[in-house]
């Protein structure tokens, strides 16, 4: 089988190598999280598929790192025109490979899909460019100069986006690109591939390879004729990866997922805070900037609480294709289990479950409730450890010192979110919290113009803006001398 059919949209199974459509002698199978259907098998990559993308991306490299920056902007102009000529079969597509909302989909998630290649077509053109400056009557000039062959790891809760958030940049700035798709979804990259050369992308600039991380991504992470490893995903994930990568001195990038909190104060509005803290349950909680940790004032706790137990129990969960779906399934079934897992144990540990508990055994199997646990410990597993379902805690704190503390005390600093009335204690609660971004009074709100990150085990570099071009090039500086010339 080299395609699969999906709501009408046909879509290749093989990898893209080089400008074609290579298969494998193995495959994987590709399930819906929606009803566990069998969507298709997958051609699954090994060594050879590894050596031979990275082949095809290094033959490619000089011509294109050669290209104009103009040239470079208008095809990625054209791939962007593509996506959003295709913007609904993506929708579908990717709604029946990895369970999110389809509305979802269609009116945020693929439009940005497209934009994150206009935003760095653009950028390369305007933006990228610092000062010149003088150093003794020297003049001090800084360039971005392409780095190679990158390759690029992304997960499944958002794939064709986040992917996107990586090649996008990769390829203005003249480097080739191995885009290693999450095999819980490939199908999205397999069309992406489609886009680009349908835009005229040359072959061998942008190549797609399907399978396991162990396998394929092994091989991947560890080839020498790599220049740069972007990957998004979890923390032991991330530690193979950068031992793979040390032993060619390859610089990683890596954005690893949190445990993010939300601290309702006192003087907060308390239905902007609860709004926020159920959006939380968006993706069925498979979201990495997710605040999965609920820290409210004491003297609110029970007020917020109500509220928030009265409109989580509002939400739809079921179909992510039905237009009134809040919550659909969460991916496979090895997470359910895990997120299962996570919920059973804080409950034996003497957690208390407010709000769901469990599978929504009415819809199946990888249906999992929204659910609200109090009743927990700091350092109890289900506040220290990501758990990526549609699971919140929630603790009450007294004093604005103690919020600090239990909103820094764990491993990760991906995000936080502050909600309060007080413009000076935003800032002065802001200032102490580690995070790579913190929203106040708001949440998910992301500009490409932004560093994107985190802090300890959350992830190492920024992507964004120039932070982007900074991490897929190497930054040149060039001093010119006034004298010595004819």
């Amino acid at each position: 089988m080299t395609e699969v059919t999906v709501a009408g949209v046909r879509v290749d199974t093989r990898h893209w190598i080089g400008g074609e459509r290579v298969g494998s002698s193995d495959t994987f199978t590709d399930v819906s999280p929606i009803d566990g259907t069998v969507i298709g098998e997958i051609a699954r990559a090994g060594r050879a598929e590894a050596d031979a993308a990275v082949a095809a991306a290094r033959a490619a490299f000089p011509a294109w790192a050669a290209t104009t920056p103009a040239e470079r902007a208008r095809l990625l102009h054209a791939i962007a025109d593509g996506v959003e000529a295709r913007l609904a079969e993506l929708a579908i597509v990717e709604t029946t490979d990895n369970g999110a909302l389809l509305r979802s989909h269609l009116r945020g998630v693929m439009p940005r899909v497209a934009h994150n290649f206009r935003f760095f077509a653009d950028w390369l053109s305007g933006q990228l460019r610092h000062d010149d400056f003088d150093t003794r009557g020297h003049d001090n000039h800084v360039s971005w100069d392409a780095a190679g062959p990158c390759v690029l790891i992304t997960p499944w809760n958002a794939p064709l986006m986040l992917a996107t958030w990586k090649i996008a940049p990769a390829l203005a700035a003249g480097n080739t690109v191995v885009l290693k798709a999450a095999e819980w979804t490939p199908l999205t990259a397999s069309l992406l591939a489609d886009i680009t050369a349908e835009a005229g992308l040359p072959a061998g600039v942008f190549n797609v390879v399907q399978g396991y991380g162990e396998e394929v991504g092994a091989a991947l992470t560890a080839h020498p004729d790599v220049r740069r490893i972007s990957f998004t995903g979890s923390v032991p994930t991330a530690r193979h990866i950068g031992a793979a990568a040390a032993a060619n001195l390859t610089p990683v990038g890596l954005e690893l997922g949190g445990k993010s909190p939300l601290l309702v104060f006192a003087d907060a509005d308390l239905e902007l805070a609860v709004e926020l803290a159920v959006e939380q349950y968006d993706n069925a909680g498979q979201v990495c900037l997710a605040a999965t940790r609920l820290l409210v004032d004491a003297s609110v706790a029970a007020e917020f609480t109500t509220r928030f137990l009265a409109r989580a129990r509002t939400l739809v969960q079921g179909d992510p294709r039905d237009p009134v779906t809040d919550v659909g399934p969460n991916i496979h079934a090895e997470h359910v289990d895990r997120v299962d897992g996570f919920v059973r144990r804080a409950l034996d540990a003497g957690a208390k479950a407010l709000l769901g508990g469990g599978r929504n055994t009415e819809l199946g199997g990888l249906y999992y409730r929204p659910t609200l646990l109090t009743d927990v410990a700091q350092d109890g597993e289900i506040v220290q450890e990501e758990v990526f379902g549609p699971v919140l805690t929630l603790q009450t704190f007294t004093t604005e010192a103690e919020a600090i503390r239990l909103a820094n005390d764990t491993r990760f600093g991906l995000a936080a979110t502050l909600v309060t009335g007080d413009r000076e204690r935003a800032k002065r609660v802001g200032a102490e919290l580690v995070a790579g971004t913190l929203w106040v009074n708001c949440f998910f709100v992301r500009d490409l113009r932004a560093p994107f990150g985190g802090s300890r085990q959350s992830g190492v570099g920024r992507e964004g803006g120039t932070w982007s071009f900074d991490f897929y090039c190497d930054v040149k500086n060039t001093v010119t001398a006034p004298n010595g010339w004819h």
